[in-house]
């Protein structure tokens, strides 16, 4: 996949931004299954395989009275660069958008198999969501189900820690 067919003409990723950071070409999943629907009606897909994953490891968590929240998962090629879009126009630099969100073509949200986690106790998508149960939880618990928190502090990406992204990988 070029970054042309999949970047809209009005948004242009400099390749040496890529470069810079190893960032991998992610396959956009083939095959996606409704896994929720949200309080507002959005509707969370992931592949099959991810889903059964993910409900495995959420009744699990939920019978040692942790809740966790989907709150992002599946992603487009499409609706990545809609996201950079909308950061751009609210005067955000490139260079700073990509640190906390993947160019289009490069999100584990393309493949079905990552999802955003939160939980009520903490405000969603905040470092802070590391001092939580649930974090505590899923560090001890993810593997068993497939998941890994994709960013640590200091990974090799150069995105923020996101202790909230955690990856299928099976």
């Amino acid at each position: 996949m070029s970054m042309a067919a999949a970047t809209p003409p009005n948004l242009i990723i400099p390749p040496q931004l890529l470069e810079q950071r190893n960032l991998l070409i992610q396959q956009e999943a083939s095959e996606l299954v409704l896994a929720e629907t949200g309080e507002d009606g959005w509707q969370y897909l992931l592949t099959p395989e991810a889903n059964l994953a993910w409900q495995a490891m959420k009744q699990a968590a939920n019978q040692d009275g942790i809740a966790l929240l989907m709150i992002s998962a599946y992603r487009s090629i499409a609706r990545q660069s809609e996201i950079i879009c909308n950061k751009l126009a609210e005067g955000k630099t490139l260079e700073d958008i990509l640190l906390v969100c993947a160019p289009p073509g490069y999100s584990e949200h393309h493949t079905g198999r990552a999802i955003d986690i939160a939980t009520p106790e903490d405000p969603e998508l905040e470092i802070s969501f590391d001092t939580t149960t649930a974090f505590a939880w899923l560090q001890n618990n993810a593997g068993r189900f497939g998941f890994h928190m994709s960013y640590p502090p200091g990974n090799s990406s150069g995105f923020q820690y996101e202790p909230w992204h955690w990856c299928f990988r099976p």
